[in-house]
């Protein structure tokens, strides 16, 4: 069996110190527990609901303290890094006070609705020397970042084709601030699958996309949003990219398969439910055992690629920078979806 390249999560020697700004659901299921598994220091949390975040330090003893306001956690000389796990909504502010208080930020993904109120926030970050990463921790679940070090190694060659199929219930929607919000599939919950389809295809560039989402049979009528949606792409060198959900699936074997057709062979596999990472090249098919899971392991891996790259004086992978093209991806699939499916043409450089 060829050797496996490093996936899981990585640290540097020294790690930086962390303060959650805006500790509600998600920040107490995947960020603190990620946190907790891997030792790293949590100085304390804030909540604009004082309760939210009395619960959170109950839940996880080795958060040092509360603060009163967001004001104080950002004036905190203790805090080297500032996990910005509220809404999108008022992200730029945040930001901009982060930056403003020098401290790094890993950033809650989508991390705006508008990349322009961002751009500004980022080149006074590069002034300052403070690095913006993108919480986009799919990157790092392990079945997903073995996929991406095999595609970097070039184990498949050339890259052809990307394909997802989404095999497994919808999370809750109907009910939800998520429901609020306008082609939520493709605006929101897809993000993690565009970011992930765009590193596999580093290097090229989207020549157009079409999207469209629409109601399925047995939808209720108090869900706002369409639970199914389609994602096309084409590269300018012909390369594509696919992704499909096909609605809330009934499925006693829930799994997220996905393929990577290249020049010379490909890569093929799953997560959230039926994890595996298989290459075929020359003949061979290796099947590789993967440790950890999307939750909490991704969580794990976005946060050290951060404290890496503060480490090295370097931009890490998941840089807001960075992400401004899965951004422009996900902006163009929305339009797109809002004029029945119109072709966008982009010239995007991935």
């Amino acid at each position: 069996m060829p050797d496996i390249p490093e996936y899981r999560p990585q640290f540097p020697t020294e790690r930086p110190r962390i303060a959650v700004l805006g500790v509600g659901a998600i920040a107490q299921t995947a960020h603190l527990p990620a946190y907790e598994k891997y030792g790293l220091e949590v100085v304390g949390v804030w909540s604009r609901t004082p309760a939210t975040a009395e619960r959170a330090r109950d839940s996880f003893p080795s958060i040092g303290r509360v603060y009163e306001s967001a004001e104080e956690l950002l004036a905190d000389p203790e805090v080297d890094i500032v996990d910005l796990a509220t809404r999108p909504e008022g992200r730029a502010r945040w930001l901009a006070a982060a930056v403003e208080a020098g401290k790094h930020v890993l950033a809650q993904k989508p991390l705006t609705q508008e990349p322009d109120t961002i751009r500004p926030v980022l080149d006074q970050a590069d002034a300052a020397g403070v690095r913006i990463a993108v919480n986009q921790n799919a990157r790092w679940a392990p079945g997903w970042r073995l996929a991406t070090r095999l595609v970097e190694q070039g184990a498949i060659g050339e890259v052809v084709g990307v394909t997802h199929l989404h095999d497994k219930p919808l999370p809750p929607i109907a009910g939800t601030h998520f429901d609020d919000v306008p082609h939520m599939l493709l605006g929101d919950y897809l993000v993690h699958w565009l970011d992930i389809t765009r590193c596999w295809l580093a290097g090229k560039d989207v020549a157009w996309l079409r999207a469209s989402d629409h109601r399925v049979p047995g939808q209720p009528v108090t869900a706002k949003n369409p639970w199914s949606a389609t994602v096309e792409a084409v590269c300018g060198d012909g390369a594509s990219a696919l992704v499909r959900v096909v609605g809330d699936v009934r499925t006693r074997t829930p799994s997220c398969p996905y393929w990577i057709h290249g020049t010379e062979g490909s890569v093929r596999g799953s997560l959230l439910g039926r994890d595996f990472v298989e290459l075929e090249r020359g003949g061979t098919t290796t099947r590789y055992a993967t440790e950890g899971q999307w939750f909490v392991d991704g969580f794990a891996g976005a946060m050290g690629e951060l404290m890496y790259a503060i480490a090295e004086g370097r931009d890490p992978y998941h840089s807001a920078r960075n992400n401004l093209a899965t951004l422009a991806l996900v902006d163009a699939a929305r339009t797109s979806a809002s004029r029945d499916g119109a072709r966008m043409d982009l010239g995007l450089a991935l």
